[in-house]
């Protein structure tokens, strides 16, 4: 049983935090900018993207995290602001002033996130016109529409919250997220914003936010490519009254609890919604002799565009799979490995498994989620990566420019 539940709502669940989500004019008749607001200073945590070219907004984010709070993040849809030179950084800056001006803050008390096409100079006068409306639409109920705000290829918002308790007092922390294209594990044109109001030392809060990354976002591939501009921030404003938690409660574990679930829960929404994605695959190795060599073996067949257009088809080719496993860079004994799709083992020992039916492998593959399991059979460690098949809308996406 879970320390914590789930509970309606996302980024406004916890105490103390506001949110709106309005239209400047950077994507035609949508919304495309969200502001979220803590009334008190939070303690902050972030995770960026490890791709050598970075936009300016992540650069600026990664500066001001320094301070270590924050009272507001000001995000926009539409345009990355990547490979912008020098003036992207202007900008990126000059959208932080503007935004702490109209809600009466220091710049360094602001985080400015992008996300969209590379290589568009931002138009921060028309983000600058939309402030007055976006901090005007703050409130509890605003999280909805800055969910949608930061929306780019995603068919649906994001959204996860829950509830949970601390020496006995009530704790919320939920979250928003996007991204649909450009997910590889490692972070990808992805962003993700998580609130709560417990009160959470700085290192323990950092601490805590790289370990849940590490087992949630960076455990998502929709194709294989990584982006410019993800960032993951965490923000705790200590609104519900609790007592400062760090490793050393005797509940931290409950926090830790928490957040991993909230993070996993939006790092698998962004692969159900994956571009043009008709099913969820999860893909688990167990047996490697290393973590890493289990998150190798799991990531080449999760980022294998053969078997992700077998999975789209309906074609359980488990032949790509252990092709895919033999290439990784694991250590693996071709004559040791087994796997299964769901409860149908395919090989085992390396080859066909005796008396399997290939109609029983294509009920497996019918279906809109499954999982895929791989045993390499050399060692005790396991991972897990969560993935998607590539359609023919997939290429149809992603052949357009995107405006």
């Amino acid at each position: 049983m879970s320390d914590y539940t789930t509970v309606e709502g996302g980024v406004t669940a916890a105490q103390g935090f506001k949110a709106s989500g309005v239209c400047a004019g950077i994507k035609v008749g949508s919304l495309d900018l969200a502001l979220v607001v803590s009334e008190t200073p939070a303690t902050v945590a972030g995770t960026f993207t490890t791709n050598a070219v970075q936009a300016a907004p992540v650069t600026l984010c990664k500066s001001v995290l320094a301070s270590g709070t924050a009272s507001a993040v000001v995000v926009n849809s539409g345009c990355a602001n990547a490979c912008t030179g020098k003036a992207g950084m202007v900008a990126a800056k000059d959208m932080a002033s503007a935004t702490a001006a109209a809600l009466g803050l220091d710049a360094d008390e602001v985080f400015v996130c992008s996300t969209g096409t590379i290589g568009k100079p931002l138009p921060v006068d028309k983000i600058r016109s939309a402030l007055p409306d976006a901090v005007k639409g703050l409130s509890v109920d605003g999280g909805s529409a800055a969910a949608k705000a930061i929306m780019t290829t995603d068919t649906v918002d994001k959204q996860v919250a829950v509830s949970f308790e601390i020496e006995g007092v009530p704790i919320r922390l939920g979250g928003m997220s996007k991204g649909a294209g450009m997910i590889e594990p490692n972070m990808a044109t992805m962003l993700a914003f998580i609130t709560t109001d417990a009160a959470v030392a700085p290192a323990a809060l950092q601490a805590s936010l790289s370990s849940a990354v590490k087992r949630s976002f960076n455990r998502v591939t929709v194709d294989g490519d990584q982006s410019t501009n993800d960032t993951v921030l965490l923000l705790a404003n200590g609104c519900s009254s609790s007592v400062v938690l760090d490793e050393a409660h005797p509940e931290w574990t409950t926090f830790v609890s928490a957040l991993d679930a909230v993070c996993l829960a939006l790092a698998k929404k962004m692969v159900e919604d994956g571009e043009g994605a008709t099913k969820f695959v999860t893909i688990t190795v167990n047996g490697a002799l290393t973590e890493s060599d289990a998150n190798r073996a799991a990531k080449a067949v999760a980022n294998s565009l053969l078997c992700k257009t077998a999975w789209f088809g309906g074609d359980p080719n488990w032949g790509r799979v252990i092709a895919a496993v033999g290439y990784s860079g694991a250590k693996v004994d071709p004559d040791s490995i087994d796997i299964a799709f769901n409860d149908v083992t395919a090989i085992a020992g390396g080859q066909m498994a005796a008396g399997v039916a290939f109609s029983d492998l294509e009920s497996v593959f019918s279906q809109s989620a499954f999982e895929i399991v791989v045993d390499l059979n050399l060692g005790e460690a396991t991972d897990t990566v969560y993935t998607c098949d590539c359609s023919y809308d997939y290429v149809k996406i992603n052949a357009e420019y995107m405006t």
